[in-house]
């Protein structure tokens, strides 16, 4: 086990974590948006000083690596390679779209072959997205997507798809299919990001501090969805 700093700003709002042993010790998160350059600041700084006032030892830092806006993408991670750089530990990343699916796995009792289909908005009637199964293995890679009643008929058509996320509002008059469904008020959120971070600490996934590059919206094509015969 480890003790590992979490760190999420991928979308609106931003959230600092602190796992020791794969249990938190602190989980602060303001979800209002807008302020991330501020707000993380300063729940980084309460963070690192219950590490230090608990003579705690950061083995690495987690940060979401999106899809997500650039502005708060980029202030997440500079602060983790600041604190990787200033303590000597290692970077993690974790998907901003798994992370999504977290909190839907360890709180439902889906079936199993559930789809779980996390979207993060974008404008219009365009979301990114991917598809995971259960073990969020990657079924649909990370893709930006126009959606239709169409878009996820594949899947829905075999599977019944729970979809997430600050996206899938909007599509739920949309996807209308009988094995849609919608959980409202998911975040990606840094609370849920230790599982993930566990499982790449102990695989010794780590990140080169200097080169990471996180994933940014404007990196993504939207793709229309191929006509069904």
């Amino acid at each position: 086990m480890s003790v590992i700093l979490h760190i999420e700003s991928a979308t609106d709002g931003c959230s600092v974590a602190v796992s020791d042993e794969g249990q938190l010790v602190f989980d602060k998160a303001d979800l209002e948006g807008h302020n991330n350059a501020v707000s993380l600041g300063v729940l980084l700084d309460e963070a690192l000083a219950l590490v230090d006032s608990r003579g705690l030892k950061l083995d690495a830092v987690a940060v979401s690596e999106g899809p997500g806006s650039y502005t708060g993408l980029r202030i997440g991670v500079s602060m983790a390679k600041g604190v990787c750089y200033g303590r000597g530990i290692k970077l993690i990343s974790v998907s901003t779209l798994k992370l999504l699916c977290v909190q839907p796995l360890l709180s439902l009792e889906l079936p199993d072959d559930a789809l779980l289909c996390p979207m993060i908005d974008a404008r219009r009637m365009e979301v990114y997205s991917a598809v995971f199964d259960r073990a969020l293995g990657e079924v649909r890679e990370i893709r930006a997507d126009i959606v239709t009643p169409d878009t996820y008929r594949e899947y829905l058509d075999r599977y019944p798809v729970w979809f997430m996320g600050n996206g899938a509002a909007k599509c739920r008059d949309i996807i209308n299919h009988p094995n849609a469904h919608f959980l409202d008020d998911i975040n990606p959120e840094a609370r849920w990001m230790f599982p993930l971070a566990e499982q790449s600490f102990n695989r010794e996934e780590f990140r080169d501090v200097a080169y990471f590059e996180p994933y940014y919206l404007k990196d993504f094509i939207a793709v229309k969805p191929k006509k069904l015969v």
